[in-house]
Order: C-alpha cells, then sequence, then structure tokens
C-alpha cells in the first residue's frame, strides 16, 4: 500500500514498531524515486505518534492521508477446534481489541488533527472479512476489526460534520492475504494449501488468495479526488467472499 501511494505521487511516511523496518521500506521506496520518512512508534503510544506526526510536520509541513494498517492477531486470542471455548483468554481477547482497535484510534486522533489543520485530506482504516461474518477460531480479532468498522463510520459522521466534509473517512476490508501471521494457518510448507485454506478459497468465487497489489487500485481511489463523495462506508477487496453463501 506504501508503493502504490508513493507510485501514485503521494510523500509517504513509513511508521513500525522497528525503526530498522521502516528504514528498509523507505530505502527500497526510494530507489524507486519516491519521497519517504521512516517513522518509528508505536500505535499505541500517544507520545510516540505525536513524534511521528511533528517529524513528518517538520519534513513535509502537512499531513493530507493516514492509512491505519497496524493490527493483527494473537495465538491465545485463537480458539482451535480441540480446545475448550470456554478457557479462551479474556486478556489476549483484550489486547487483540486494543491492538486492532485501539491502533486505529489512537494515530486516528493525533495525525488526524494535524489532516484538518493542513487543510483536509482522507483516514482509510484497515478491516477484514472476520468483521462482517464469524469465521472460527478468530474471536478476539472479529471482534476488534467489527469495531473497527463502526469506528470508521463513526469518525466519517463526526469529523464531517465538525469539519465540513474536509476529512473523509474510510476503510478497506481485504479478504484472504497471506502474510506473516496467517501464513501457517493457510499454506503448508510446501506452498500447499491446508484444510483451511482449501476451505478459504473454495468459498472465494475468484479461486485464489489475495495478493498485495489487489489493495493497490482501491486504496489509491479512496484516497483521490475521484472519491472526494465517498465518507464512511467499507469497501470489500475479497474475491467475492463476502458475497458467496457457501451453496
Amino acid at each position: 500500500m506504501a508503493e502504490a501511494l508513493a507510485m501514485a505521487g503521494a510523500r509517504v511516511g513509513i511508521l513500525g514498531r522497528r525503526a530498522e523496518r521502516a528504514e528498509a521500506v523507505a530505502s527500497d521506496l526510494k530507489s524507486k524515486g519516491a519521497e519517504t520518512l521512516a517513522l518509528s512508534a508505536n500505535v499505541l503510544d500517544r507520545d510516540s505518534l505525536t513524534a511521528a506526526k511533528d517529524a513528518v510536520l517538520k519534513q513535509w509541513g502537512a499531513v493530507h492521508l493516514l492509512i491505519n494498517a497496524a493490527g493483527g492477531n494473537l495465538p491465545a486470542a485463537t480458539v482451535a477446534a480441540s480446545e475448550n471455548i470456554f478457557g479462551m483468554s479474556t486478556q489476549a481477547f483484550q489486547q487483540a481489541v486494543e491492538l486492532n482497535l485501539t491502533g486505529t484510534l489512537l494515530p486516528s486522533l493525533v495525525f488526524g488533527e494535524a489532516v484538518v489543520q493542513s487543510g483536509g485530506g482522507v483516514i482509510i482504516n484497515v478491516s477484514s472479512m472476520a468483521s462482517a461474518r464469524a469465521l472460527t477460531r478468530v474471536a478476539g480479532y472479529g471482534a476488534a476489526k467489527a469495531a473497527v468498522e463502526n469506528l470508521t463510520r463513526w469518525l466519517a459522521v463526526e469529523l464531517g460534520h465538525r469539519y465540513g466534509g474536509a476529512i473523509r473517512v474510510n476503510a478497506l476490508a481485504p479478504g484472504f492475504f497471506i502474510g506473516a501471521q496467517n501464513r501457517d494457518l493457510l499454506l503448508e510448507r510446501d506452498g500447499r494449501p491446508t484444510d483451511r485454506g482449501r476451505a478459504v478459497v473454495a468459498h472465494t468465487p475468484a479461486g485464489r488468495f489475495g495478493q498485495p497489489d489487489d489493495l493497490a487500485g482501491a486504496l489509491v481511489w479512496l484516497c483521490g479526488p475521484s472519491a472526494r463523495f465517498v465518507n464512511g462506508i467499507v469497501l470489500p477487496v475479497d474475491g467475492g467472499f463476502g458475497a458467496f453463501g457457501g451453496v
């Protein structure tokens, strides 16, 4: 997503807890001619987010886009078929909610204020197919992403009313993409789909997992002037998974 925005002409700040990862992504984008900035911050720490915002304002003088892509799941917040559902760790559940929900709210508060002060712009949150449909195992993650969608609509309404449409808030809801956190759930070591992976593909009319580039067009559109009257929506990028009833 960072590359898609950079190739569309945006100056992109790469923010993450691990400075070396942010530097690596920023360096790669710079090699492709993009103007980027590596930022170290934790989305659950308001002071570090404020420092990152100040660094962006010092470098570029304005903030017009915020992409809230931090999030994920915790092994202890999942419940396998062989486990006792009533023994679920409520602490891990709360941690999953905090990472995904509070980790979306805090950057929105810190950087959203800068967007308003910069004359307006866009906030894009990242939801999930787990928000609208109950998926097995991922109780904490699904509940958290459902809350992210509600927060998206709430921010769109409140900010729209208060600032006359100067700031829009929308969300992307990716389908099943292979990432570091879910690779072992969806793929065998030799790259073949696991039983769960085969079930996912069978319920995806596109007949495959998502590829990173599949998110690029939707993101650039939501951030650009063509979507200037689009506010408070959750856009699925899921290969048809959400449309399929299973029969």
